[in-house]
């Protein structure tokens, strides 16, 4: 289960009943990474908050986070103003790799990297979204390197987090709307399935899993996940047509959620709730495996509906 801040600050109570219940199987390794000078607010809390990047976020809303409103590059082709956080990797590697060793052997959980490489939302903050929907489709006007310093950076930080004895690394992107991709297939072909092939190989070469989150109607994309070598996938199972994504993928790929976030999770119709639990068994769950049970509590959610999707999920198991 996820749960953003605001869920905790409005059913803390509750969520913590259904952690103890149902604990997390996959957890995140403990963060290595040195402070950064240039943090600065809470990300979500209302107000102002600047990232590790120089990225500033504008929150309007408690216990999410908000969004950048002014870019810190202005120009594609002048990257002056470009903040790579090289400084934020620890220079004793060993002592690092060390702690996250002995973290890993110390738990029998599956452990992710606590690292998030973002290539099209890291665009985006640095650009603006309008800027950077721009910049794709002419990446000759100076997108193409400033992408490319991106990605130099998550691979950096992927070369030593895969150097671990961590289970599997966890990169993500939102590319979908609620109906479609965001920019053209082909040019996500060309620009961004690279990138991710990269983080696969990496993982892979080093016996390590790949994650990957990716919000919207993905539809077109997700035999081009499987191939770039992606093993689970965490998307928006309801804003797409799960017999579909059946037919081009199932037994290929690990789907890692979801539950309906915009209809299901508010839903006081307990019924609704199991029904959504059942659907998403019945198209993608197979004995053998295919199906990671997550779901995301956030601002619209009711507490309850946790535990209920957990414990549907059990029935499932059970054949019930």
């Amino acid at each position: 289960m996820w749960a953003l801040p605001w869920a905790d600050k409005h059913f803390g109570a509750e969520l913590d009943s259904v952690r103890r219940d149902f604990p997390d199987d996959i957890i995140i390794a403990p963060s290595i990474y040195n402070p950064s000078q240039l943090v600065k607010g809470d990300p979500f809390a209302i107000g102002s908050y600047i990232d590790e990047w120089g990225c500033e976020f504008t929150n309007i809303h408690d216990g999410v986070i908000g969004e950048v409103k002014t870019p810190a590059i202005n120009d594609a082709l002048d990257l002056s103003n470009l903040h790579t956080p090289y400084e934020l990797i620890p220079k004793d590697k060993a002592k690092a790799r060390d702690q996250v060793n002995r973290f890993c052997d110390d738990s029998d959980k599956f452990i992710l990297a606590a690292c998030l490489p973002r290539p099209w939302e890291r665009l985006q903050f640095l650009r603006g979204t309008v800027n950077a929907m721009m910049d794709v489709m002419m990446p000759e006007n100076g997108a193409g390197d400033l992408i490319k310093r991106i990605h130099d950076f998550y691979m950096t930080e992927l070369e030593f987090w895969c150097s671990t004895d961590i289970d599997g690394i966890f990169f993500m992107d939102d590319w979908g709307s609620q109906t479609n991709l965001l920019i053209p297939p082909n040019v996500w072909k060309e620009l961004f399935k690279p990138l991710y092939k990269d983080y696969c190989d990496i993982a892979h070469a080093n016996d390590k899993l790949a994650f990957m989150h990716s919000d919207g109607n993905i539809t077109s994309i997700y035999p081009e996940l499987v191939d770039a070598g992606v093993d689970a996938q965490n998307s928006q199972l309801f804003c797409m047509d799960m017999e579909e994504i059946a037919k081009s993928v199932k037994g290929k790929i690990a789907f890692w959620g979801e539950i309906d976030r915009q209809h299901i999770l508010p839903s006081e119709d307990e019924s609704q709730v199991r029904a959504a639990v059942r659907k998403v068994a019945k198209h993608l769950y197979d004995p053998s495996g295919g199906i990671i049970a997550q779901f995301e509590i956030g601002p619209g959610a009711i507490g309850e509906n946790a535990r209920i999707i957990f414990e549907e999920w059990e029935k499932v198991s059970r054949k019930d």
